[in-house]
């Protein structure tokens, strides 16, 4: 029997059982959210910070209007300035170009990836904490199996079946999160599960069905979105972790950690060539996680 399925004395200790609040509690969340997010400060710059990474995404073409593969031979290896904010490389390419272009394949790779990891792990924690038993156990073990080898040799041997690529990049870093996706949900599928207002549902003669998928599933989603929105930041610094050893996107292309590969030949003169690329994708990292831990902090249930 499965922790969905409670006994008639478990319904009789649970006189008053404790109810999720409802959709007119909503609007007080959202009212209280924004004003958690004015009031503090690096909360604040954290969403403008990837707002702005959004738009880059998809309108580049709003920040520059450069070309990202145009060389000028009379602007080589130039310093940050106005008319370059991120100086130019050895083929005299806009830094600066290359970077707001590079994020759209950068973060791409990153939401596929953790999309990739989300479905799968969310789907098999489900799974195991709803049905329970052999099928539990047999599940959570192979996923122990994946959580006890490193990531990054995962990620290599991924990557050298499929081919280099940004898009097997995000297949092997959405593999390699299933197994962290697959044990928050079974965590919490098994809490929620063995909660009041389940019991309640049970006495009200909903089915095993209803049960599942109105109470269980959407309560225990919101923990495994929060930690999805930090994985986002992870899989960002994985991607261009991969990039920065060649196993991405193949030069001329913008790519955030192939810039920063790119840079490193003239490190000890032209410092700002690696710094300036590394520093965007180190702010960018913490402004997703400052906002995945916000969003943990304050989650709240949805409508039960």
């Amino acid at each position: 029997m499965s922790l969905l399925e409670v006994s008639s004395v478990d319904l009789e200790k649970s006189a008053a059982p404790e109810v999720p609040a409802r959709a007119g509690g909503r609007g007080k969340a959202a009212l209280r959210w924004s004003r958690h997010v004015v009031t503090e400060p690096s909360l604040l710059i954290s969403y403008l910070w990837v707002a702005l990474m959004v738009v880059a995404t998809f309108v580049p073409t709003l920040f520059t209007g450069r070309d990202p593969l145009a060389q000028d031979a009379d602007a080589l290896l130039l310093a940050p300035s106005l008319a370059h904010p991120f100086g130019t490389d050895d083929l005299g390419r806009d830094q600066f170009t290359r970077m707001v272009h590079g994020t759209s394949l950068s973060v791409q790779a990153a939401v596929i990836a953790v999309l990739l990891g989300l479905v799968s792990g969310a789907l098999i924690g489900l799974v195991a904490g709803a049905v329970g038993g052999w099928v539990d156990s047999v599940l959570m073990r192979v996923m122990d199996v994946m959580l006890a080898v490193p990531s990054l040799i995962v990620s290599l041997a991924i990557i050298s079946a499929l081919g280099h690529g940004v898009l097997n990049i995000a297949i092997a870093i959405g593999i390699n999160s299933t197994a962290g996706f697959a044990r928050l949900m079974r965590s919490e599928v098994l809490k929620v599960a063995t909660s009041k207002y389940v019991e309640a549902s049970v006495f009200a003669g909903h089915g095993y069905a209803y049960r599942l998928f109105r109470h269980v599933v959407p309560n225990a989603s919101r923990s495994v979105l929060a930690a999805a929105t930090m994985e986002i930041g992870t899989a960002i610094l994985t991607v261009a972790a991969l990039s920065f050893l060649g196993l991405g996107a193949p030069p001329p292309t913008p790519e955030w950690g192939l810039l920063v590969s790119e840079g490193r030949t003239f490190i000890a003169t032209q410092w700002w060539l690696s710094l300036l690329p590394g520093l965007v994708i180190t702010l960018s990292v913490v402004a997703i996680y400052r906002i995945g831990r916000s969003l943990n902090r304050g989650r709240t249930s949805v409508v039960a």
